[in-house]
């Protein structure tokens, strides 16, 4: 293989080495640009001088400042950048260049659950939700009874799934903060994979009350005759109550209310829905420089394309949108929306801030081992998977979103808190990666696309698309795009099975708790 570097964007003085084992010392490029030393794939390389103080630049935008005077051909590493400061929050542009709409993509269906209150299931689960840690080991116990004993009987349920977290006790549970992780939970407990209907486990004590979890609601007991209908009042089974003696007794009680959702749930067909059902969420993990260059804009492809279809899309990660928020302000559709984005971007500034950490904290040793210097560059490539329609809403940390097109649902950056948090939404999930994850879902079905193929190749049993193939020109951006976008449509009929799904790679569920722990 030529030597190959990728060069993002003509102002762009730094590029990205493409050779899957980098280049050695020598190497020269059909340029006439020569290594002065050897350089790894996806790290970067300087394309011209750059004099100490000199911004360096990439994607268009300034990465950095230049510790000290850069040769061409010479290796840029992390310690020669100084990071940048963010982008002033109050000097931004709002609404200025807000994109046309794009043209409607009409015909596109995928074969799904409809329930009654609108939304629309990929998968036909039984969840059972926790409101405290401590009855967790019980309700898994309980699960692995219902998957041995019962699921059998109900062949068109997919799974039983306990709905764990470590919240519900020992919390400031009237905080400000506490209203992120309780509205969480309330809106994965009626998922629409789950039917809509919430199927509860309380302890007895805890601060989390069912009450609190679903206020304003009439709240069946676990000796109730009958299961309500689907998307209905919650049904409780209290561990604490003094009818259940016993721990035989208790499990026995989560079985008989398991047994009569399962027959609810088994009576569910796929029906045929349009694409405008989907609400699909955006992530990466284990980012490399070559995210922002392959998989990311590739998902971003896929995206205009979903919310040309009529669909719902969801970006997230807020330190990893910090950095580009300038870029994202503009295609807000209209001022209320870019200012939602930047109270956003606010609030988890001054949450860093009382941690007495700020957003450089977030890249990880995988991330710079991955050519990605600093937290700027890592962001820039991040919401390449935005695509380029126009920002539609704002949610806030753990709200269901309830608009169509484009949307940012706030989340930390955290994989699995992030999923968690977008689970309270999301019917599908994309997951970007460059360095590698086995990250997976429960609830949602996974969908890994690779940066490179060298970790397709190397991970042919857990990458579903390789994006690798747009470095070297053996695809294109819209090649992988239409790709990921009907194997998306196929995942959520049913018909294909990630490879998260296929070996049950499903990561426990964090919901964001920003408040403090008494």
């Amino acid at each position: 293989m030529e030597p190959l570097y990728v060069q993002i964007h003509p102002r762009d003085n730094v590029g990205i080495i493409v050779n899957p084992e980098g280049l050695p010392a020598g190497a020269v490029f059909a340029g006439g640009l020569t290594l002065r030393e050897r350089i790894p794939q996806s790290h970067k390389v300087a394309l011209g001088r750059l004099d100490a103080g000199a911004p360096v630049i990439r994607y268009g935008e300034v990465i950095g400042h230049a510790t000290r005077d850069l040769l061409p051909g010479e290796w840029i590493r992390e310690d020669m950048l100084l990071l940048p400061s963010p982008p002033p929050l109050d000097e931004l542009p709002l609404a200025t260049a807000v994109p046309a709409p794009l043209p409607p993509l009409e015909g596109y269906t995928f074969d799904g659950y409809r329930n009654p209150g609108g939304s629309v299931g990929t998968k036909n689960i039984l969840g059972i939700t926790t409101t405290v840690q401590c009855v967790a080991p019980t309700v898994e116990y309980a699960v692995r009874r219902i998957r041995q004993e019962l699921l059998p009987r109900f062949p068109n349920v997919d799974d039983a799934v306990a709905i764990t977290h470590t919240y519900g006790c020992g919390v400031a549970i009237d905080a400000p903060g506490a209203a992120v992780p309780i509205r969480t939970l309330r809106h994965i407990s009626r998922h629409a994979n789950f039917g809509a209907a919430p199927l509860i486990v309380s302890l007895g004590c805890e601060k989390l009350q069912p009450s609190r979890l679903f206020p304003n609601q009439r709240l069946i007991p676990a000796g109730a005759a009958e299961l309500p209908v689907l998307e209905a009042d919650p049904y409780v089974v209290r561990l604490q109550d003094e009818d259940l003696r016993g721990f035989g007794a208790i499990v026995s009680a989560i079985l008989r209310v398991a047994e009569k959702r399962l027959d609810e749930l088994n009576r569910r067909r796929r029906v045929p829905c349009p694409a405008s059902a989907l609400i699909v969420g955006l992530q990466c993990g284990g980012s490399d420089a070559f995210s922002g260059v392959t998989c990311n804009p590739a998902v971003g492809f896929a995206a205009d394309l979903l919310v040309r279809a009529g669909a719902t899309v969801l970006f997230s990660e807020v330190t990893e949108v910090r950095d580009a928020v300038h870029l994202l302000t503009p295609r807000a559709v209209n001022a209320d929306v870019a200012r939602a984005l930047i109270r956003e971007m606010r609030w988890y500034d001054e949450y860093l801030a009382r941690g007495e950490a700020d957003r450089s904290a977030n890249p990880t040793p995988g991330n710079k081992r991955g050519g990605l210097a600093n937290v700027v560059e890592k962001a820039l490539g991040s919401i390449a998977k935005a695509g380029t329609s126009a920002l539609m809403a704002v949610a806030s940390h753990g709200e269901q979103v309830k608009s169509k097109g484009l949307v940012f649902a706030a989340t930390p950056a955290s994989d699995f808190i992030c999923g968690t948090q977008q689970l309270a939404s999301m019917n599908l999930h994309v997951f970007t990666t460059g360095e590698g994850s086995p990250y997976g879902l429960a609830l949602a079905p996974v969908v890994k696309v690779s940066s490179r193929t060298a970790l397709a190749e190397r991970w042919f049993d857990l990458i579903d698309i390789d994006a690798g193939r747009i470095a070297t020109g053996e695809a294109s951006i819209a090649d992988v795009g239409w790709e990921l976008f009907h194997f998306l449509l196929d995942v959520a009929s049913g018909r294909k099975k990630t490879w998260a799904d296929h070996w049950g790679l499903h990561n426990a569920l964090a919901p964001f708790n920003p408040g403090p722990v008494t």
